[in-house]
């Protein structure tokens, strides 16, 4: 499931999230969490929102106790009983289990996999979509154990009346409501407990599923998506509008490698590993972001003209979409309370999370949310506003004759290297000017900055250079974080230079990364400058490994 630690824009930061600004997700923008106290409030570290006016909620603290509260239609709560509840109640059976995965449909039913891979379901039956054989309301979490037993779940989705699990193997279940053939068994049968989808996805690794409100959709470990279910509104994105009964893949996606799909009430999102938007289906609202309100049978590329984007949001209950850019920018279109919005719009929002609690209707959340509260915040504030300044630095460093002002003890306290080099019988000990020629200034100044922030601001080129700092001075984090920032800035231009670093550094991870990008784009990545320009042994290794990777096959 998606992990949103504080939320955070501008440049990246150790959690994945970006951040020049942090700005903590505040749970009072749903009006459910707004009669909670700041005491409470910080006890909370996943809180989901849900129901079809967005009234009920369910949060998990930070010593793994589950509460539930709000309207309880259908016992969605979960907590034994079919009263509604302003005060949290907690849910016993899902007591300090880790909650790693939650969808709710629009009965409302609940899933919820826990980190041991268990799978729970309670709330709306009438169509068997709690996968327990029987049509009867559950007041309280089951164990759904049918057909998915010594099987690991990892996530869930619900769509109105059907219900999908993937497990750790990349199988994908379905089970409920099958008018539309949503549940892809080959017939339009409802389905009583958890079935195997096979057919085209029988020898398909799945990594991530997600349901519309009667269409089902799930995206391969090769980055290619299939669908099935309802195809009225093109939601399929398979170029008609006729209902599939198995899984079907989106050709019109060839080629690309998809990383993250979404779906609204009827229309779908797709971002590609290279931060492209693809957007299809229904288009009443303008949910596609194309500038009109004409259905779009087949996947459409939206935000052509703006950075690459980093993050999509939509969620099968509303007509509202929304994304996330590089920089931290967040856009938002579609149903935006009762306008239709028709081209993304530029929001002050720092997360897609903002766009669901103030625009969407109903304001539900669109993932399971993950909050971190930092304590100690201000003293990483305080830390952070001394960087580089003269009047409070007590030492200086000298590269490419430009200085940075900096802090003994805050060097010593953060960095292994800088411990070392300030015990007695090191020259530098005495200096007020230490000399620095291996490294360019904004590395060096990137690397002294990120003792003070623990964030990083450079573009994913410079980061190869940190990454060299980061490897010598053997700062771990700092190589995970430059790391990162690589992965998100990888393009067909400079995929090799970046695969070429990664060796060279031996960044395993990011070497994977880099070939597996490189040989996803493999036509285009071998007419850049920088294929060749490299070294004639790597070459002779990166043929030897693509074709075995079946890159060359006929």
């Amino acid at each position: 499931g998606w992990q949103v630690n504080p939320q955070f824009y501008g440049t990246e930061n150790m959690n994945g999230e970006t951040c020049t600004v942090s700005i903590m997700v505040d749970l009072t923008k749903w009006p459910l969490f707004s009669l909670m106290s700041p005491q409470e409030l910080s006890t909370i570290r996943k809180a989901y929102v849900f129901g079809t006016s967005a009234n009920e909620a369910i949060y998990i603290t930070s010593d793994d106790e589950v509460y539930a509260f709000g309207l309880n239609c259908s016992n969605c709560l979960g907590t034994g009983d079919s009263q509604c509840t302003i005060v949290p109640k907690k849910v016993d059976i899902l007591s300090g289990r880790k909650v790693v995965s939650l969808s709710y449909g629009s009965g409302p039913h609940i899933l919820l996999a826990t980190e041991d891979g268990e799978l729970f379901a309670w709330g709306h039956n009438g169509y068997s979509q709690l996968g327990n054989g029987t049509t009867n309301q559950g007041v309280a979490p089951v164990l759904v154990s049918a057909t998915l037993l010594n099987r690991k779940v990892t996530e869930v989705a619900c769509g109105s009346h059907h219900s999908m699990a993937l497990t750790d193997s990349g199988e994908v279940y379905a089970w409920g409501y099958n008018n539309c053939g949503q549940v892809g068994s080959g017939s339009t049968a409802n389905q009583p407990t958890p079935r195997r989808v096979s057919s085209c996805l029988q020898n398909r690794v799945a990594v991530s599923i997600v349901c519309g409100q009667t269409s089902s959709l799930a995206v391969v470990d090769n980055g290619e998506v299939y669908g099935w279910g309802y195809n009225g509104n093109g939601q399929l994105g398979l170029g008609n509008n006729g209902n599939q009964l198995t899984p079907c893949r989106l050709v019109a996606l060839q080629g690309l490698c998809v990383q993250q799909v979404v779906s609204g009430y009827a229309h779908s999102l797709a971002l590609t590993d290279e931060g492209l938007l693809y957007a299809w289906g229904a288009n009443t609202y303008g949910q596609l972001g194309t500038g009109n309100k004409s259905n779009q049978l087949s996947p459409v590329q939206i935000m052509t003209e703006k950075e690459r984007i980093v993050e999509i949001a939509a969620c099968h209950s509303t007509h509202t979409s929304a994304a996330k850019t590089q920089s931290g920018q967040v856009y938002m279109w579609g149903q935006c309370r009762g306008q239709s919005i028709i081209l993304p719009y530029l929001t002050h929002f720092g997360c897609t999370d903002d766009v669901f609690a103030c625009f969407a209707t109903p304001s539900v959340m669109w993932r399971l949310l993950s909050v971190d509260y930092d304590d100690y915040l201000t003293v990483a504030q305080s830390l952070k506003k001394e960087f580089d300044n003269p009047e409070t630095a007590d030492l200086k460093f000298c590269v490419d004759g430009k200085y940075i002002y900096v802090h003994k003890a805050v060097l010593k306290i953060r960095c292994e290297h800088f411990r070392s080099m300030f015990q007695s019988h090191w020259n530098e000990d005495l200096k007020e000017v230490i000399e620095i020629d291996q490294f360019s200034f904004p590395v060096y100044r990137s690397f002294l900055e990120f003792l003070y922030t623990d964030n990083v601001e450079l573009p994913p080129e410079d980061a190869i250079g940190l990454l060299d700092l980061a490897t010598s001075y053997c700062e771990n984090r700092l190589k995970r974080l430059c790391q990162h920032i690589i992965k998100r800035g990888i393009t067909v231009d400079n995929a090799f230079s970046l695969l070429s670093a990664a060796v060279r550094y031996d960044a395993e991870d990011l070497e994977d990364f880099c070939f597996k990008f490189c040989v996803n784009h493999l036509t285009e990545v071998t007419q850049t400058a920088a294929f060749w320009q490299i070294d004639g042994n790597l070459l002779k290794d990166f043929i030897c490994r693509a074709s075995r990777c079946g890159a060359f096959r006929n």
